[in-house]
């Protein structure tokens, strides 16, 4: 009966996860639905999409090498011991006392030395009558669970870390060789000039201004090597790995921009860890109710015990020396001044917290996707008029030398239209590691990469769709 009844009640409610009202589709773009988390779901290769040999070597060791991610694993490991430990106050608790002792006795001038002895087994056991112990099972497998999509977390999280770090190394190495190129721009030009000064054909302001524009450039070009330096230190912490060991190599190129089809499906938001973490956090939250009303009802408890006792120590296991005894408790509190009341409060107040946590989370988590692919579209239609603006900024500072030399104007004119050739030149490179940026925080953003099947679910109305944001064309769902 009591085994029946175990197994038949368990208080508090059962947790059914609540709806998040969500648009079914993006502003950005059409064809998306309402996820559900899931973030068991495969990540994929994402950095592969960059084409940087340097992605490809060291983000593989992110989810073995790097510290935060260790961290997390040791965490869900103890959440994991943790549901063990809860499961085994399901079951009895058996044990086994033995002991001996060894007295001297004395009764008048006559001393006696008696052995004696006692080996016993006990059994104990709290059935759980109201579900206390499943749902404390339940709220940490949840937490285990929530656990185990944190470490899933911080591993797209430190993993998107490294793909930036790289990105905006990989801008320093563009920007340093842009400066050199300049800086032997500009020295050209100041040896022209020294020429002409030295033949007195000049103002003497014009080399100074010549030998200014050079020395700042040569000041930036150094500069540069700090933001590089950190760069670099951040990758080699990323890859668990002391800054002094791991050297990287200047690269003359970016890496690739990937294409993101117009069509990526919202469905690969579930595998968004940090949805999943809210999610079985909630979950937990649910079972931690049942956990405080089961303190309503009374504790059982059965007890046995069976063994053998014997003074003197010899015939310890014959029968006449067999003992037992049975037992049982209950225990209810009567009155607390409303404590139960307060802790069953206490424990649904935190139920609504972590559902509206839940819910900003899934709301956020649009938000990040929107704000990724705004970027990208705003991005590239103004990537094509810096492209338009450079080639103009180019032949405007090669005009402007050409009419310095032809003495038609003085050499600020020429200062200027270098200056606005460099700032060009470098908001184009700021504008394409920015789309680099986005196109790696879309990646965190959905949860990883998406294959041809994920592109093609069948949750979906198929549709054919032309690409605005300079990536080409895609068929999505």
């Amino acid at each position: 009966m009591l085994a029946v009844l175990a197994a038949g009640c368990t208080v508090g409610p059962d947790y059914r996860r609540p709806q998040v009202n969500v648009p079914a589709t993006y502003s950005e773009l059409p064809g998306w639905t309402q996820a559900e988390p899931a973030a068991d779901k495969p990540k994929g290769d994402w950095w592969t999409a960059f084409n940087d040999p340097l992605m490809d070597q060291l983000e593989p060791l992110v989810s073995v090498s790097n510290q935060t991610v260790r961290a997390d694993y040791a965490n869900y490991q103890e959440a994991l011991a943790e549901v063990r430990a809860a499961h085994a106050s399901l079951f009895p608790t058996i044990g086994a006392t033995g002991s001996g002792t060894k007295a001297r006795s004395s009764i008048g001038n006559t001393a006696r030395v008696v052995n004696s002895g006692s080996l016993e087994g006990n059994v104990s056991w709290a059935p759980d009558l109201w579900g206390q112990v499943r749902r404390t099972i339940e709220e940490n497998a949840a937490t285990a669970q929530a656990s185990e999509a944190t470490l899933a977390n911080a591993t797209l999280s430190e993993q998107v870390a490294l793909a930036t770090a790289i990105i905006e190394l990989r801008t320093s190495d563009a920007n340093i060789d842009l400066l050199q190129r300049t800086v032997t721009a500009y020295q050209h030009y100041l040896d022209v000039v020294s020429d002409q000064d030295k033949a007195g054909t000049i103002a003497p302001s014009d080399v100074i201004t010549a030998r200014t524009q050079l020395e700042s450039a040569q000041s930036s070009l150094i500069n540069l090597g700090v933001a590089r330096a950190q760069d670099a230190h951040a990758i080699a912490v990323l890859v668990g790995k002391n800054p002094e060991e791991l050297s990287i190599t200047h690269s003359t190129t970016m890496p690739v921009l990937p294409g993101v089809p117009v069509g990526v499906p919202s469905t690969l938001l579930e595998r968004r860890p940090d949805i999943a973490v809210a999610e079985r956090r909630m979950a937990a939250q649910n079972a931690a109710i049942g956990v405080e009303v089961a303190a309503y009802y009374p504790t059982i408890s059965l007890s046995g015990l069976a063994g053998l006792t014997q003074s003197p120590l010899s015939g310890l296991f014959n029968v006449a020396n067999y003992v037992w005894s049975l037992g049982g408790s209950a225990t209810e509190t009567l009155f607390d001044g409303g404590l139960r009341s307060a802790n069953v409060d206490a424990a649904k107040a935190a139920y609504d917290s972590a559902v509206a946590t839940y819910r900003g989370t899934v709301l956020t988590a649009f938000q990040n996707v929107e704000d990724d692919l705004s970027g990208l579209r705003i991005l590239a239609e103004q990537s094509v008029v810096l492209d338009r603006a450079v080639q103009d900024a180019t032949r405007g500072a090669e005009i402007a030398f050409n009419e310095y030399q032809a003495g038609t104007v003085d050499y600020t004119t020429v200062a200027t239209a270098q200056a606005t050739q460099l700032n060009t030149q470098q908001t184009a490179l700021n504008v394409q590691e920015t789309r680099l940026l986005d196109a790696a925080s879309l990646f965190g953003d959905l949860g990883g990469g998406w294959s041809a099947d994920e592109l093609h679910d069948p949750r979906h109305v198929q549709r054919q769709l032309s690409n605005d944001t300079g990536s080409g064309t895609a068929t999505g769902q």
